[in-house]
This record gives C-alpha cells, sequence and structure tokens, in this order.
C-alpha cells in the first residue's frame, strides 16, 4: 500500500526527511536515525495545504525547546510536505519518532477508514488522515491533545531554523513570510497565544 506522509515539521526539509529513511544525523541534530527496512527515497513529493495550525509544546529531545504539533482544530492553514512512501516506511517513520525500533507494520486501516487512530499515548502515535492526493490517503501524526490543552513551549533556534528551510524549499516562502507565519504559531514565544 502507497500512502503520502505529510510532515509539517522539521521533516519539510527533505535533506532531514531522508535521514529517517536511510538513517544518518540532520545538520544540527542531536540524534542519529537508524533508517527504515526500506531506505528508498519517497515515490514523489509535493507542497500541501492542511486546514488548521501548528504549535509548539513539551520538550525535544533532539533540537531542545518546544516540538511541533498539527492540530486541525486552529485557524489557519498548515504549509506542509507530502512524501509518497510504502505503509512499511511509514510505520518506520513513526517507530523512529517514537524512539522505538523499527519494523514493524502498523495496520492503518482505522486511520484511513475513521480519519483518527490512536496507537497510544505518545508524543505522535496519534494518526490522523487529512486527505487524498492522486488516489492514495494522506496521513499525518501528531499529539492526542490540541493546542488547547498543551503545555507550550517555544522552539529552539536550531528547530525554527530547520522549519524555515524546509518552509522556503517546500512552498518557496520568503523569509519573510516564514517569520510570520512561524511567529504566529501557538507556543513560539514561550506560553504567549496569539
Amino acid at each position: 500500500m502507497l500512502l503520502w506522509y505529510v510532515a509539517y515539521g522539521s521533516n519539510l526539509h527533505r535533506d532531514r526527511f531522508l535521514c529517517y529513511l536511510a538513517g544518518g544525523r540532520p545538520a544540527g541534530a542531536a540524534r542519529t536515525y537508524t533508517g527504515c527496512r526500506d531506505t528508498r527515497p519517497p515515490l514523489a513529493d509535493r507542497p500541501v495545504l492542511l486546514p488548521g495550525g501548528i504549535y509548539f509544546a513539551l520538550t525535544s529531545l533532539v533540537w531542545g525547546g518546544g516540538m511541533a504539533f498539527y492540530d486541525p482544530a486552529l485557524d489557519g492553514e498548515t504549509p506542509a510536505r507530502a512524501y509518497l512512501l510504502t505503509a512499511g516506511q511509514f510505520s518506520d517513520v513513526l517507530a523512529q519518532e517514537m524512539r522505538r525500533e523499527t519494523g514493524a507494520d502498523l495496520d492503518l486501516a482505522p486511520a484511513v477508514t475513521t480519519g483518527r487512530q490512536t496507537l497510544g499515548p505518545g508524543r505522535y502515535e496519534t494518526v490522523l488522515n487529512v486527505g487524498e492526493l492522486d488516489g492514495h490517503p494522506m496521513l499525518t501524526f501528531t499529539a492526542p491533545h490540541g493546542a488547547a490543552d498543551a503545555a507550550l513551549n517555544a522552539p529552539s533556534a536550531a528547530y525554527l531554523a530547520m522549519l524555515s528551510g524546509g518552509l522556503t524549499e517546500t512552498h518557496g516562502w520568503p523569509p519573510e513570510r516564514v517569520s510570520t507565519y512561524l511567529m504566529s504559531c501557538p507556543g513560539v514565544l514561550g506560553t504567549v497565544r496569539p
């Protein structure tokens, strides 16, 4: 089965995301990724916009500071990047996000059919179906709660730089637009909600 993994955080940056597939350490990150069982690059990738927004909460062990989470209930649009992967690659990417061993194929049918699937209580264990593109489901993962229930936490400069580069690379946004977008996200200024 093929599906689109929809990235809205640091995985907007293609070179950073390829570390999840092939293994390696992204520039500025404090972690080396094992990679997927299937290390091939995505079959395709496209810029997409999702309804809702992102917020920053918890603390990243890779970047320090808050991590990006998608909340479809927030106002606005979320610029994202869709990567066409196999279900096995998606399963391995999700396992790496949760600091688990790769190798177990997830049954993603509940997410595809109902729009939401909770795999566990972890920070990225809620899988959302955010649409369809070229006949394949578009899946992303996020926290089990939205921004209203989150302990907001400002992201690190290194993480914001990775997101900025990804937004420019994926959507062609100039620095001013990137800055305006990121500064409007809940948590980017600590606990201040715009």
